[in-house]
């Protein structure tokens, strides 16, 4: 569902629901392959995640004044001439311009001695997965209540539409 121009809330809810659904099925694909030693690749199924990043980072635009950048950590309050800065800084954000990696965690899963098992090496053991129920899970639950903070300010959003055009 793509809104534009004055519904601007309901396009960033709906682009929150969005990534949020990506998260879930990443998550579960995680924990379906849990236990799989081996995939087509005949590799240990790693673990992978959702990266989303702002493509065009307003807010750092915002601290490059003149070709000069600004940290934001300073220890004393004349380390840094804020005359320099506009007296209005806005931060604008653009949904649309997220970006949305799936990336593979490359760390090694555990190493399980099982010598009857068919993927064991000459010493008898077998890389597991390196997925964790319990990490999944915790991502899981922030991400279902991430959704729902997203639905929640989605109908916010749409009640406030709805009363103003009932003035």
């Amino acid at each position: 569902m793509k809104i534009l121009g004055s519904l601007f809330g309901l396009n960033v809810s709906t682009k929150g629901m969005s990534i949020q659904r990506k998260k879930m099925d990443i998550i579960s694909e995680n924990i379906a392959n849990a236990d799989a030693v081996r995939t087509q690749d005949g590799e240990p199924y790693r673990r992978k995640m959702i990266k989303v990043s702002d493509v065009d980072n307003a807010f750092a635009k915002k601290l490059q004044i003149e070709g000069q950048s600004f940290e934001l950590n300073t220890t004393k309050s004349g380390h840094l001439n804020t005359s320099a800065f506009p007296q209005q800084m806005t931060i604008e954000t653009h949904p649309d311009k997220l970006s949305i990696e799936e990336k593979v965690d490359e760390s090694l899963g555990d190493r399980v001695y099982m010598p009857e098992h068919p993927d064991a090496d000459k010493d008898g053991y077998v890389e597991m997965s390196n997925v964790n129920i319990i990490t999944e899970m915790v991502d899981m639950i922030a991400a279902s209540r991430s959704y729902e903070a997203n639905l929640q300010a989605l109908n916010s959003s749409k009640q406030m539409i709805k009363d103003t055009l009932e003035m």
